[in-house]
């Protein structure tokens, strides 16, 4: 497999002279198969998709997690999926840090939520699923208040509501 030593400003966070190289296939799309810069052709397949497609918001889901866990998580797959016919490309923070994070363990809950914060900068939206409302729901709530980011209310039937 052909490889590519990244420069300063790589988002992988590669330094010039380090040694550490990423395969090209991993160069998110925009390098040719020499590994060059290649935006035409990037761009030509952006458009071509969202021609397909359309333009989607990236939405965080705010959907309780502690308490029933189980119960919760299925919730967040639920209100997942209601997202994506309303044309919106859904990201649950909550349900995916748990996977590889332990939320019983508190300097790993705070990086979560540190982490969370950072991918909540960079979304359209968040929808807040409004039944019931945690402390973290809370802290994401105003989070994104401070940053305006809009901030949209579901009830159970995930049907958007007025607060």
């Amino acid at each position: 497999m052909a490889t590519n030593i990244e420069g300063p400003g790589d988002s992988a966070g590669y330094r010039a002279g380090s040694g550490r190289v990423r395969p090209v296939a991993a160069l998110n799309g925009r390098r040719n198969a020499e590994g060059y810069m290649d935006m035409t052709a990037f761009e030509g397949l952006k458009r071509a998709q969202r021609t397909r497609f359309g333009w989607r918001p990236l939405v965080c889901i705010c959907s309780p997690y502690s308490g029933d866990i189980e119960a919760n998580v299925e919730l967040a797959r639920r209100f997942c999926r209601a997202a994506v016919p309303r044309r919106a490309i859904p990201v649950a923070p909550h349900s995916m840090f748990p996977q590889f994070m332990d939320d019983t363990v508190p300097g790993e809950r705070e990086l979560a939520m540190f982490m969370n914060r950072i991918l909540l900068s960079r979304m359209d939206a968040i929808w807040v699923y409004a039944d019931r409302i945690s402390t973290g729901m809370r802290q994401e709530i105003e989070w994104a208040y401070v940053q305006g980011t809009p901030i949209k209310y579901f009830n159970t039937g995930f049907e958007e509501i007025k607060r």
